[in-house]
């Protein structure tokens, strides 16, 4: 305990602030670079909007914020699955095909088999989960390589799009469009912005305050160090006042708008999914089967149970992503779907997964499509062509990449990977370690039971 009295009691040191969200004595700012990247990139184009539109910048502005979060809400719930693949060493490269072949199914069984449009939803979850099912046995239990199944699966659903839909385009009706196109309702009170924008924002400030509180606690009972109250203070200060602010863009846009359903459908899932991957033994076993298969198989984890229900689930998502671009577009067509699983492939990677698996969070995949959604986003608005945005795209795919690559082999900790990890999980500095060679934390790492030699003799 005297560690953390020390800690709470000391002096203003510089290198509190590197505790501002790592936690841990071992952080440092190079650890926050995919987060510095995206305020970084948000605020340069802000800049040259500003400069080349006039008065106000383009990019921080109710109406564009709006945009982002309709336009890429889908890349971003498919990286939320991808993240979990990948810390499994596997990869999918059949999410846009899969979201394609769903969207056809579900536009044609209420266009033309007249069913109501949340049974239609349920549908299209249960033709993701049949397919999801389908590859993850390949995977699972034959042993065929995920990149050759997703592969396959890439091919042989989107010809099965285009044969259901006879590559002609669904209209979808306006009820469904609300998962696409929705806004958090208005209520009629004499109030310049959207109230239950304004409410979800308080909700969300009052978590971040009980979860600093909760974290501190855990720590001084464990007997860890902690960053000095005025640390703490300030982050939840800082993160509260970028939450109301957001909120308040989103909340005071042009009259019928307000935060977006898409957006809402997004946040749960990240809640959702932060937590089983932090925090419940399922979660435990997807990082300990991609670290070391051999060990987690050893230690009693059934892996191949594991293989099959990420590779089940990553086809539940792009089903929901798929039905949402759809929802958002009113209508199915042959070309949805398009490049998705490269574009939630980047998010993963920029968001610090480690290429040979057992390494990645949900946050950190959401900020890393982000980062991709922002200079998309941001090109767009400066006139730079398709061309331009991809080249971009891929050079900063290859350079998040390389660094990390470079800095293990470097002998030093991936900056990325620890910097996504100590954003994902509040996890005890003082017995969480990290080992660069098996590229995640030990803590999570997995290892065989000792074997009795004096059996059988």
């Amino acid at each position: 305990m005297t560690t953390d009295t020390t800690s709470a009691k000391r002096g203003f040191h510089f290198k509190d602030i590197t505790k501002m969200f790592g936690g841990g004595g071992t952080s440092s700012l190079r650890q926050f670079g995919i987060l510095g990247s995206l305020i970084v990139i948000i605020v340069l184009f802000e800049i040259l909007t500003l400069v080349r539109n006039g008065p106000n910048g383009a990019t921080l502005t109710s109406g564009n914020l709006i945009n982002v979060i309709n336009q890429y809400s889908f890349i971003l719930i498919l990286a939320i699955g991808m993240v979990m693949v990948i810390i499994m060493g596997h990869i999918d490269l059949s999410v846009g095909s899969v979201a394609a072949f769903t969207g056809i199914i579900v536009a044609k069984s209420m266009t033309d088999w007249n069913l109501p449009w949340p049974l239609a939803i349920l549908l299209g979850l249960a033709v993701g989960a049949a397919v999801g099912a389908w590859q993850g046995f390949w995977v699972a239990y034959v042993g065929v390589p995920a990149f050759i199944v997703t592969l396959a699966g890439m091919l042989f659903f989107r010809g099965a799009q285009q044969f259901i839909g006879s590559a002609q385009t669904i209209p979808v009706p306006k009820g469904f469009q609300i998962i696409g196109t929705g806004y958090l309702p208005e209520v009629a009170l004499p109030v310049p912005f959207n109230v239950p924008t304004m409410l979800l924002a308080l909700v969300a400030v009052a978590w971040l305050i009980v979860w600093e509180i909760r974290t501190r606690r855990v720590q001084h009972k464990m007997g860890s160090e902690t960053a000095p109250v005025w640390v703490s203070v300030v982050k939840v200060v800082l993160l509260s006042i970028v939450v109301i602010a957001a909120a308040w863009m989103f909340a005071t846009g042009r009259p019928g708008t307000s935060f977006p359903v898409p957006g809402l459908i997004l946040l749960a899932l990240v809640i959702i999914y932060s937590f089983i991957t932090s925090n419940t033994v399922f979660g435990r076993h997807i990082y300990a089967v991609g670290g070391n298969r051999q060990a987690a198989r050893l230690s009693g984890v059934k892996d191949r149970w594991v293989d099959f229900f990420v590779m089940m689930n990553m086809s539940m998502l792009a089903a929901l992503a798929g039905m949402i671009f759809v929802a958002r577009s009113q209508a199915s067509g042959p070309n949805d779907g398009t490049g998705w699983e490269l574009d939630a492939i980047a998010s993963v990677f920029i968001g610090g997964a480690a290429v040979s698996g057992g390494i990645g969070t949900v946050i950190g995949s959401i900020i890393g499509g982000l980062v991709m959604a922002f200079l998309n986003n941001g090109l767009a608005l400066l006139g730079q062509g398709a061309d331009v945005v991809a080249m971009i795209k891929g050079l900063v795919l290859l350079f998040a990449v390389g660094i990390d690559v470079w800095n293990k082999q470097q002998g030093r900790p991936s900056i990325i990977a620890f910097m996504t990890r100590q954003f994902g999980s509040k996890k005890d500095p003082a017995t969480e370690t990290f080992d660069p060679q098996a590229n995640y934390p030990t803590s999570q790492k997995y290892e065989a039971p000792a074997v009795d030699e004096t059996r059988g003799k």
